[in-house]
């Protein structure tokens, strides 16, 4: 599988060798913000056995060092982001064929087509010039929110995950790295 890497330029530099499975990557925003130990990475609700697939995607800090299934990640050639413990695409939550600023993510079938989710128009993702995350034939990139909160303990913090117009959004909120997991 093709991976790619941002340099600090922010340009696309992308590895022709096929990666082992073996190791796993998370899609961190490069900006650290207020976690300038650890950072945030998208991430999926809950963990162990409670997992949530009914809630939205996360801007989480990044755990480590060793990889978590919650935030463990591979962008695909096929430019989905797809968890593999889970076996399903980060979608954006849009209805018909058309999603809107604000929209969240959230994690689905891949390829999936139900009635309002035709997840063809909503799970493909590409870095731009800046390196922001943008859905593919939209104006909009995933941005990480303004404001943060902990979760469960003070150690964990978390930000909203959405959709905003690549033009509008802050750099800090919305340019993305691929890392290894546990990357400091």
């Amino acid at each position: 599988m093709i991976k790619y890497i941002f340099v600090a330029a922010a340009s696309l530099i992308s590895f022709n060798a096929f990666s082992d499975s073996l190791t796993p990557y998370y899609l961190q925003l490069k900006d650290r913000l207020d976690r300038p130990s650890d950072g945030y990475c998208v991430d999926v609700a809950g963990n162990g056995e409670y997992v949530r697939f009914d809630v939205p995607l996360t801007a989480h800090n990044c755990k480590g060092p060793q990889p978590y299934a919650d935030e463990t990640i591979e962008y695909r050639k096929d430019n989905t982001i797809y968890f593999p413990s889970y076996n399903g695409c980060v979608t954006v939550m849009g209805i018909n064929d058309k999603a809107l600023s604000g929209n969240a993510l959230m994690l689905k079938g891949c390829g999936i087509e139900e009635p309002f989710l035709n997840a063809k128009n909503f799970q493909k993702f590409e870095f731009n010039s800046k390196g922001q995350v943008q859905l593919e034939g939209s104006h909009l990139c995933m941005a990480a929110g303004p404001e943060s909160h902990t979760t469960y303990t003070q150690m964990h913090k978390w930000r909203s995950l959405l959709m905003l117009p690549c033009s509008e959004v802050e750099l800090s909120r919305s340019v993305w790295e691929v890392v290894p997991a546990g990357y400091k």
